[in-house]
C-alpha cells in the first residue's frame, strides 16, 4: 500500500504494527448524546480519510474528513436515532443530518403529495431504516488492505411492497476513495415503484467563496422560477447570506466511453488545490440534480445522482416515468466519491469531464 509517502508491503507492515487498526480500518461504537443515543457508526479510516457510516440510518455516511479537513456538511439533526423520523410533509427534514451521503427512496422521492391514497412525505423512508446483518469484510489483497462493510437494508410493508437494498461500500488503506456498490430488489409478489437519489452532500471548508462546481451534463433544467432567475450562477458559490432561498437543477449525464458520469465540486485556494469528485452508472443512475442553499448557517450544495428525476411519485407516475421493478428483479448502482488534490488531477479530471460534453473534443483549460 502507499501510506506515509511510502510504498509498503504486508509483511513491512506486520513486523511493525501489531493490530492494523492502530493505522487503518474500522472502529463501530453507539452515540450517546440526545436523540442521537443508541445510534450505530462505524468510523472508516484509510489512513488519510475518515468517515462515519451510520448503520441505523441505512449505512449512509456522516462526517468525512480528508487529512483532517471537513468535506461535507452536518445539520444541527445530526446523526439523529431513526425512531424520530416523521412521515408526513417535510417532516423528513427533522432527522436529515446531511452527511457525505444521504439516500432518499426506494419506492418514493422528491416533494411531499398524495398518490392516489396513500399521503407521501419528503425524500422517502429509505435513511431511516437501520441495516442489519452488518459485516466488516475488512482483509488483506495482497500487500493492499481493503476495508469492507456490507449490509443489508429492507424497505417492507405487511400485504405491500418489499424492496431490499444489499449494500457494499470500500476503500483501501492509504486511498482517498469511497466506493459504494448497492443492490436493490424487489422480494415481493408484485411490481413495485423503484425510485432512488443519492443525496451527496458539500460544506465549509471545501465549499466556500469561489468554490466551482462542475457536471458532466449538456443540459440544466431548473425546477422552479427562482432556480432559472439564477441559471448564470448556478455552477458558482458565493458568501452565506440571510435569507437566501434554495435552487434546484435537473442535469442530464453525460456518459463516458465506460459508461460513467462524474461531477466535480473544487476549492482551488485550499492546500494546493482540493476537489471532490463523483462517479456514477449512468446506466442505472441517469440524472445529477443539483441542490443549493446559500444561507447562513444552512451552507450546502448537494450533487444527487439518481435514477428519475426528483419529482413527487404521483406526477413520475402520471407523465409514465416511474421506474418499475417485476418481482425478484433486481437493480445495480455503483457510485465512487473521491479526494482529487493537486492542480494536476484536478485538470485531468476537468478535462476528461469537459471532452465527455463536448463530444470527444478537447478544450482547452
Amino acid at each position: 500500500m502507499r501510506l506515509y509517502g511510502k510504498n509498503l508491503t504486508r509483511k513491512e507492515i506486520e513486523a511493525r504494527v501489531p493490530d492494523i487498526l492502530q493505522i487503518c480500518g474500522t472502529r463501530p461504537y453507539e452515540l450517546t448524546e440526545g436523540a442521537a443515543r443508541g445510534t450505530r457508526v462505524v468510523d472508516v479510516d484509510t489512513g488519510i480519510l475518515r468517515y462515519s457510516v451510520v448503520l441505523d440510518r441505512g449505512m449512509d455516511i456522516s462526517l468525512t474528513k480528508y487529512k483532517g479537513m471537513n468535506l461535507t456538511h452536518l445539520t444541527e439533526n445530526g446523526e439523529i436515532h431513526p425512531a424520530f423520523y416523521e412521515s408526513r410533509a417535510n417532516e423528513w427534514a427533522r432527522i436529515f443530518f446531511g452527511g457525505m451521503l444521504t439516500t432518499c427512496g426506494l419506492t418514493y422521492l422528491g416533494p411531499a403529495g398524495m398518490d392516489g391514497c396513500e399521503e407521501l412525505g419528503l425524500h422517502g423512508r429509505y435513511s431511516a431504516i437501520p441495516a442489519r446483518r452488518v459485516r466488516d469484510l475488512s482483509e488483506w489483497d495482497g500487500d493492499e488492505y481493503a476495508i469492507i462493510l456490507q449490509g443489508q437494508i429492507d424497505e417492507t410493508v405487511q400485504m405491500g411492497t418489499k424492496m431490499r437494498l444489499e449494500r457494499s461500500i470500500k476503500s483501501s488503506a492509504g486511498e482517498a476513495v469511497i466506493h459504494i456498490h448497492d443492490v436493490v430488489t424487489n422480494t415481493g409478489t408484485s411490481e413495485a415503484p423503484f425510485t432512488i437519489l443519492y443525496h451527496i452532500n458539500f460544506g465549509f471548508p471545501l465549499l466556500d467563496v469561489g468554490t466551482r462546481i462542475l457536471i458532466q451534463s449538456r443540459d440544466s433544467i431548473p425546477f422552479d422560477a427562482y432556480s432559472e432567475s439564477k441559471m448564470e450562477r448556478r455552477l458558482q458559490v458565493e458568501h452565506p447570506k440571510a435569507g437566501t432561498l434554495e435552487e434546484n437543477y435537473l442535469c442530464p449525464a453525460a456518459a463516458d466511453k465506460n459508461g460513467n458520469g462524474y461531477a466535480l465540486m473544487v476549492n482551488d485556494s485550499l492546500m494546493s488545490g482540493i476537489g471532490v469528485y463523483i462517479k456514477s452508472s449512468v446506466g442505472t443512475l441517469p440524472y445529477f440534480c443539483e441542490w443549493k442553499m446559500l444561507d447562513e448557517r444552512d451552507y450546502i450544495v448537494a450533487i444527487e445522482p439518481s435514477n428519475v428525476k426528483c419529482e413527487n411519485r404521483s406526477v413520475l407516475r402520471e407523465k409514465g416515468l416511474l421506474p418499475i421493478l417485476k418481482p425478484a428483479e433486481s437493480k445495480v448502482m455503483d457510485i465512487e466519491i473521491g479526494v482529487l488534490e493537486g492542480k494536476e488531477q484536478i485538470k485531468a479530471l476537468e478535462k476528461h469531464m469537459a471532452e465527455v460534453i463536448y463530444n470527444g473534443k478537447a478544450v482547452e483549460q
